[in-house]
């Protein structure tokens, strides 16, 4: 039977290579995985210091249980040239950032220690996916994933494959597709057998077949009382696989889930039933340590888009994303539309032979995870490449026709060879704001970009974004300005059956060469800033929810008179899944309001717009008279469900510090993030308070970052790391404006998560 178990631990790190001491133990700092080769300041750098070569370590003592069995190191993502020696002699190379690799250890492995080097080069070499030309986000160096160590006997299951092909009939079944590696040739009888359980272990059913050669497949038939996995009830199985032969047994496990996803030309269907979708991009990186993040951080970015943002899916903007992200999104039921690397640049063949590997590199490692809905077979805004991409979209339909494909583009009338045709709109980015340009298109039709004279199925990819970067610490009037642009390209898909729906770009800012961005190496094009604090635009998206699943009410304000041009604070949006609002403002003048349909006819929840059809005067905006206090009441049934204040006279009454999370896990590398924010009086955001607030850690934790930290947008946020220590983790916060914040975790040791 085999065994599993991380390796991240032990690790030394040293900059540089030198290949005459791949046998030899190097001097170095101590690390633990997922590790950054270099921790990069929040902004203004120079991104090439990572571009370079890397060396890591770690010794692997022999054990009783390597004796004729076959050993193998897996890494899960390591950027972006690797090459794995083993006693000074190669045993694996692999040339890309994304996607897994293993590397056989069987053979070289001897009594006593063994030195095991990883080389990485960082560099951006044209050979290699998507470098070549000039890319918009970064591509941080480093063993920035999992390692695991794998032992098994010499015959082993290398993959599992789950397809559901009747998961909407009455009686449904499954069918487990095993692939055998058989690493001595041995030959003899074998078997396998499939089990299904359900979430509380329960066999449900199960399945034996007798093995030819090096694949099989098992089919369970009959399968009564399964529910569907669905956003909302996302219902999952596991799938216990063994194989026995007469040298010895292995057994894997898999989840998966029974559904069926379908884009079509009338839009998209989960089971069958239409939904319109409402996502969000991502891009898997972090201030200072870029990609290195480990298990809970990424499933934390997994809920802020499904219970957060209320998103149904996520596109991972531009190459395949972590495990435990994409096991998270199955867990909670939020859908996936992954793609291969790349960034509107196409290589030469060498270049296009390493890209269509990652297609079947992504697909393999991620075809059992009902999250996912399209595989992405074309580089991200590239040029038509006909030949090219005729290969990635045949090789993703043999590899898994239960899945449709899709190549985003931002072209029109480009070569469709895709089952969907996925395309960047940024027609919504005309200059003048909505209330100068009540006209602006919002998206266009869909066959002035196809360029076809019938529908086809079709889903907007990108929106906003580059058009209208938005710094959590802008002006009050560009943040309406990003919210309005937000609400007219949802409120467009919502009305157009056609259009499957719309992921905007992004759901986070995001580090980037000198080319892109404001010239401090970040795009400012998230709904939320690097540290995953909301901007206004976020709540255009939390704003589409059921009440039930929470109350929103966010004033797209800072309710100050003299913020805006000219004055006054009209129009007011006000997002919300409200019935109506009341606005108070002092003691007197008292307005109601409903939800503004004519604007936005087609949103679930269209925000109010108090403007001057509710103040014909301007009684907000006229200049000189005295300013007020405003309380906000959203009404629900006719009953208020939720009340804010804001006031007239801000002045810093408390720093407000709170984790995402109540304690750190020791037994693995894990960052809680650290919210500060800075309020007045009311409890609001001081948005143009700028001090710098000051960090102490005591205890088994370490922070990430500098320990003086800036405000923006009334807020700061930092991210604490496990150590490896268990107990008490003090955090002190400190400012000159306010009185000494203290909070405490606790770091505990939890059981390691399972891998196959």
């Amino acid at each position: 039977m085999r065994s599993m178990r991380l390796l991240n631990d032990g690790w030394v790190f040293q900059e540089g290579f030198n290949k005459r001491l791949r046998g030899e133990p190097i001097s170095g700092q101590s690390v633990t995985l997922p590790h950054s080769a270099v921790e990069l300041p929040l902004n203004y750098f120079d991104e090439t210091v990572y571009q370079r070569e890397f060396t890591y370590q770690r010794m692997i003592e022999w054990q009783p249980e390597f004796k004729g069995r076959e050993v193998f190191l897996l890494f899960d993502g390591a950027m972006a040239d690797a090459a794995v020696y083993l006693n000074g002699e190669l045993v694996a190379s692999h040339r890309d950032g994304y996607t897994p690799f293993e590397a056989r250890l069987t053979d070289g492995l001897r009594k006593g220690d063994n030195l095991l080097t990883v080389k990485i080069d960082g560099s951006e070499n044209p050979d290699i996916p998507p470098f070549g030309g000039q890319i918009d986000y970064l591509t941080y160096a480093g063993i920035y994933r999992d390692a695991w160590l794998r032992v098994t006997d010499a015959v082993w299951i290398e993959n599992v494959k789950i397809e559901t092909p009747d998961a909407l009939a009455a009686m449904k079944s499954a069918v487990v597709h095993c692939e055998i590696r058989n690493a001595g040739l041995i030959s003899g009888s074998a078997s396998i057998t499939a089990r299904i359980l359900d979430a509380e272990g329960a066999e449900i059913a199960t399945a034996n077949m007798p093995l030819e050669g090096e694949s099989g497949s098992v089919e369970l038939t009959s399968l009564s009382r399964i529910s569907l996995w669905h956003l909302d009830s996302p219902t999952m199985y596991k799938a216990v696989v063994e194989l026995d032969h007469f040298a010895g047994s292995d057994r894997v496990s898999c989840q998966f889930g029974f559904r069926t996803a379908e884009f079509a030309a009338d839009g998209f269907r989960l089971n069958g039933k239409r939904l319109k979708i409402v996502g969000l991009n991502r891009h898997q990186s972090y201030p200072y340590v870029g990609y290195a993040m480990g298990r809970r951080a990424q499933e934390r970015d997994a809920e802020i888009l499904k219970r957060g943002l209320n998103c149904n899916l996520v596109r991972t903007s531009h190459y395949p994303q972590s495990p435990w992200f994409l096991d998270h999104c199955d867990r909670i039921g939020l859908l996936v539309f992954e793609e291969i690397p790349g960034w509107q640049h196409i290589g030469g063949s060498d270049w296009k032979r390493e890209s269509v590997a990652n297609v079947e590199r992504m697909i393999r490692r991620d075809w059992n995870h009902p999250s996912i809905v399209l595989w992405g077979v074309r580089i991200n805004e590239s040029t038509d490449s006909h030949d090219f991409y005729v290969e990635t979209n045949a090789l993703a339909r043999r590899l898994d026709p239960t899945r449709q494909t899709a190549g985003v583009r931002n072209i029109t009338e480009s070569g469709f060879l895709e089952d969907v045709y996925t395309m960047n709109d940024f027609v919504n980015g005309s200059e003048e704001p909505a209330w100068v340009n009540r006209y602006r298109i919002p998206l266009r039709k869909q066959q002035e970009v196809t360029g076809l004279n019938h529908p086809v199925p079709y889903l907007v990819t990108e929106f906003n974004g580059h058009m209208h970067p938005t710094k959590i610490s802008d002006p009050e009037q560009r943040q309406a300005e990003h919210v309005t642009r937000y609400l007219e390209v949802l409120n467009a898909a919502f009305g157009t059956p056609e259009v499957s729906g719309c992921v905007g770009w992004c759901l986070f800012d995001y580090n980037t060469h000198k080319d892109f961005g404001s010239g401090d190496r970040i795009c400012h094009h998230g709904v939320l800033d690097m540290f995953r604090e909301p901007k206004f635009a976020a709540y255009v998206y939390a704003s589409q929810c059921d009440p039930s699943q929470g109350v929103v009410l966010k004033p797209v304000t800072w309710w100050a008179r003299g913020e805006r041009n000219i004055g006054s604070v009209l129009p007011l949006i006000v997002l919300t899944n409200c019935d109506e609002i009341e606005l108070q403002y002092g003691d007197g003048m008292t307005r109601r309001a409903v939800p503004d349909r004519d604007t936005y006819p087609n949103l679930p929840h269209a925000p109010v717009v108090l403007d001057h059809r509710h103040f014909p005067l301007d009684d907000l905006g006229l200049w000189g008279m005295k300013w007020d206090d405003m309380t906000l009441t959203g009404f629900i049934g006719g009953k208020p469900a939720k009340r804010i204040q804001m006031v007239a006279n801000p002045v810093p009454n408390r720093l407000e510090v709170f984790p995402d999370q109540p304690h750190l896990i020791a037994s693995e590398k894990d960052a809680v993030k650290v919210s500060i924010h800075a309020l007045d009086q009311a409890g609001s955001l001081l948005p143009f308070l700028t001090d710098p607030v000051f960090v102490k850690v005591r205890g088994p934790a370490r922070l990430i970052g500098p320990e003086s930290l800036a405000l923006r947008g009334g807020v700061a946020a930092f991210w604490l790391e496990s150590t490896g220590g268990t107990g008490a983790v003090g955090v002190e916060v400190t400012s000159s404006r306010f009185q000494l914040t203290r909070i405490e975790l606790e770091a505990v040791r939890r059981q390691l998560p399972e891998r196959n």
